[in-house]
């Protein structure tokens, strides 16, 4: 099903970057003239099992080797480190990027458009909202590899003893967490994560619309009536001690997993490999499975969380090679049988969830996690990220640390951002 596009113009959001001089030239960076497609690529990623993968291509044909190096994620200074050695002329030929920090990539002009290296047919088959978030102007600057949607998971054997069905509505929502409450006063529906606070995917599901782009400027609603209702929402169950607080990966989330304290989790296709891991050991397998995210207004919508396209790196002088295997990488089967049974991958390229799901850890779960993944992936809402999300993340994950409510904490990143922004030279209004 092809979805629409956002409403915002793509073509606006370069506009508003070229015109603060944050590219180097003013403009997008022009992809070098492509030599053969033969000789030495560069590939660096952060997701496990990429290595196998890039094994898997060069042993498929002979004119192109591509050398892996595993780089930490973003979280852990992946970026950091990859800015660096392209501003130094050291960086790969092929990278993956987060949807969320590649509009700063762009912007910098730091990775190369593939307009004149990957083919229009290969580029217009993804899902146009996906594409969206790859796409400035009249040029993509990534393959979507993966478009991991918002996701509920649940303990079936939990709310069957708590009395109550998989939740459709955030209203239902609540009445089932009060439902857990009471069945075991020490349990608790889910968690809300201090460290990755999920409002950006959660206020993206309920229509807020956190940056947009107009004429020769950038617009940042972070504390939008869509995201205040979400916060004001979540904090009510905080308060009411129907949702646990804590640390998200922490040892204490994972025993509370474990142990039957916390018995659901918003996360995404990609949970579904972690929380195998997490609960495997405590006789769990077949009580979990996975919802579409509940509505807000009985229709049903959309978002991504999380999600990485691959990109050419400005310094790339094969770009030839480079584009041969980022389109292999991106939108083979063969790409995504060799990476293994390494995650839940819900892939954005056509066609290739089934092998997807044919590797996937998916018998552990009591229904079927694919089909959930379909259905949470239909209707998405329109969204795009800002020109430097490292500044509004970082200010989220203080807010909720610190601030009194979640939505002082919206509040507290939107004058964080905006004033982040205006400092990066940005002409930004609210």
């Amino acid at each position: 099903m092809r979805l629409r596009r956002l409403p915002i113009p793509a073509a606006i959001l370069v506009t508003a970057i070229a015109l603060t001089g944050c590219a180097p030239t003013g403009s997008a960076p022009a992809a070098p003239p492509a030599g053969p497609a033969t000789g030495e690529v560069t590939f660096w990623s952060s997701l496990s099992g990429m290595a196998d993968v890039a094994a898997a291509f060069n042993a498929s044909q002979d004119d192109i080797t591509v050398s892996f190096e595993e780089i930490p994620n973003g979280a852990n200074g992946g970026y950091t480190k990859l800015a660096a050695a392209i501003t130094s002329g050291t960086g790969p030929d092929v990278v993956g990027i987060e949807y969320d920090r590649l509009p700063g990539f762009v912007a910098s002009g730091q990775v190369l458009p593939l307009t004149d290296l990957v083919d229009e047919e290969t580029r217009s088959a993804y899902d146009d909202q996906v594409e969206n978030l790859v796409t400035f102007g009249d040029d993509s600057y990534a393959l979507p590899y993966d478009a991991p949607p918002l996701v509920n998971w649940y303990r079936q054997d939990v709310l069957d003893a708590a009395g109550v069905a998989v939740p459709t509505t955030w209203e239902e929502f609540e009445a089932a967490a009060r439902a857990v409450k009471a069945w075991n006063p020490d349990a608790y529906l889910a968690s809300f994560f201090t460290n990755e606070p999920p409002l950006a995917p959660l206020s993206w599901q309920a229509g807020g619309k956190w940056f947009s782009a107009e004429d020769d400027h950038w617009n940042v609603a972070v504390d939008d009536a869509a995201s205040v209702k979400v916060a004001d929402f979540w904090q009510r169950l905080i308060d009411e001690d129907l949702i646990k607080k804590q640390l998200g990966y922490s040892d204490e989330w994972t025993a509370d997993l474990g142990n039957g304290t916390v018995n659901g989790w918003i996360g995404g296709s990609w949970s579904a490999s972690g929380l195998k891991t997490r609960t495997e050991a405590a006789g769990q397998a077949g009580k979990w499975i996975a919802a579409a995210p509940p509505t807000w207004d009985g229709e049903p919508t959309g978002a991504l969380n999380g999600g990485t396209g691959f990109a050419l790196a400005e310094t790339s002088e094969n770009t030839a090679a480079a584009a041969v295997f980022l389109k292999w990488l991106a939108t083979t089967e063969e790409a995504v049988q060799a990476r293994g049974a390494v995650g839940t991958a819900y892939l954005a390229y056509p066609g290739l969830n089934e092998v997807a799901e044919s590797v996937a850890p998916v018998d552990y779960y009591g229904n079927d996690i694919y089909q959930v993944f379909d259905d949470a992936s239909a209707n998405l809402a329109p969204w795009a990220w800002g020109p430097s999300y490292d500044i509004t993340s970082t200010e989220l994950k203080e807010g909720v640390t610190s601030a009194p409510t979640l939505a002082d904490a919206l509040r507290s990143t939107q004058t964080g951002t905006v004033e982040g922004l205006e400092g990066l030279g940005l002409d930004v209004t609210e």
